[in-house]
């Protein structure tokens, strides 16, 4: 599958495993910023807000999803909206607390972990990656983590060398994949660009961060996450389900419109070997966990202020730092997160770098092209109605 593109100031929601994010470009407008909420707001206005949220969600799901979820969270509140069916030729609409792949979101989880073991002086993010893995890339001893983590290492993404597209990934769907596997079909294509010279998202990063993580620890990177991040947040929702294909708990059904040729007959793809997207896309979670995360992320719980100024600091002509993203909005705000997609399921994340205001998001695009809706509805969360006004 292509990766995804940018459309109407979204990046394409992707079907496949792709990059998937759902951050608007950049704007050349940056007058209409608007100030917080105040901490109190009388209760009409905070009911409208929640009408607002609902309207946003339920025109993702009329423009082509079975389902979307998303909760916002400013100084006045939590509001939460969902839209759609948990699964489709059901009654059931889709759960508002629901559980959801969250694909490319899994990179930040594992770049805080990574940045933890550099404040603790476990490695160094100058280290290389054969001084970790020796023999595993070539050119290994000219590419360092640091470059693994901002995608400028010039190592081709295993995605694109496998050419996945749904037709060829549902036959193979339970197959269980090692991270080694995953790393030989990229590496089997040459460098895109010499390291530290250019900027191309890839997976293989994250997966070679994952297997770092194993050598300076002695554990699974989802056992690391567990310990680190997981349980000391109370994120009771979020996990890495290593090989297990089901999502446990309350959950919509992702889609694939991958029937016969030239038909969108859905074919159901919740159930999955997430082993092919292993450490750079395979965790679950939800709205709230995602909210809670970003928030103790940028506010400083997780990481020191060295280590939090590197992951904020992006790469020059692109939106990129260590494991997260960076996007000014067209009322100026900057928000900060990572966009994931895997098959059946889109996630979005959108954080104030005070913490402040922050929105996590589940889409599970089916037909149609949802992406001017989507970018309404983050754009109406952190800029108001009144400052971005709907398309006509």
């Amino acid at each position: 599958m292509p990766p995804a593109q940018r459309i109407s100031g979204v990046r394409r929601a992707p079907r496949g495993i792709e990059k998937g994010h759902l951050v608007p470009i950049r704007s050349v407008s940056a007058a209409l910023a608007l100030a917080l909420l105040p901490l109190s707001v009388a209760a009409p206005a905070a009911a409208t807000a929640k009408r607002d949220l609902q309207r946003d969600v339920d025109a993702v799901v009329a423009a082509g999803a079975s389902a979307t979820i998303a909760e916002y969270t400013d100084r006045s509140g939590t509001r939460r909206a969902a839209a759609g069916v948990a699964r489709l030729g059901r009654p059931a609409p889709a759960p508002v607390d629901g559980r959801f792949r969250i694909g490319s979101v899994s990179k930040t989880f594992l770049a805080t972990v990574v940045l933890q073991l550099e404040a603790e002086g476990r490695l160094s993010l100058d280290d290389t990656v054969e001084r970790w893995l020796p023999g595993t890339v070539p050119n290994g001893d000219h590419i360092t983590l640091r470059q693994l983590l901002n995608h400028t290492s010039g190592i081709e993404n295993y995605t694109a060398a496998m050419g996945l597209s749904p037709e060829k990934w549902l036959p193979q769907r339970y197959r269980s994949w090692a991270p080694a596997e995953l790393v030989a079909l990229a590496t089997a294509k040459p460098p895109l660009f010499p390291p530290g010279t250019d900027w191309s998202y890839s997976n293989t990063n994250y997966v070679l961060l994952g297997m770092v993580v194993g050598e300076a620890t002695g554990r699974d990177y989802s056992a690391e996450i567990q310990r680190r991040i997981i349980r000391p947040l109370g994120l009771r929702h979020t996990e890495s389900p290593g090989e297990r294909t089901v999502i446990s708990g309350p959950h919509a059904h992702g889609y694939l419109p991958a029937g016969p040729a030239g038909s969108d007959e859905p074919v159901d793809v919740t159930t999955m070997n997430p082993s092919i997207a292993d450490a750079a896309g395979d965790m679950i979670s939800s709205t709230a966990d995602l909210n809670t995360f970003f928030r103790a992320l940028v506010t400083g719980r997780l990481l020191p202020p060295a280590q939090l100024a590197a992951m904020t600091t992006t790469v020059p002509g692109h939106d990129y730092g260590l494991g997260l993203e960076a996007t000014t909005l067209p009322c100026g705000i900057t928000v900060y997160g990572h966009g994931g997609g895997i098959f059946g399921y889109v996630t979005g994340t959108f954080t104030t770098r005070d913490g402040s205001r922050r929105l996590a998001l589940s889409v599970n695009p089916y037909v149609g092209d949802p992406d001017d809706a989507l970018q309404a509805l983050v754009n109406h969360a952190f800029c108001g109605r009144d400052a971005v006004p709907d398309r006509e």
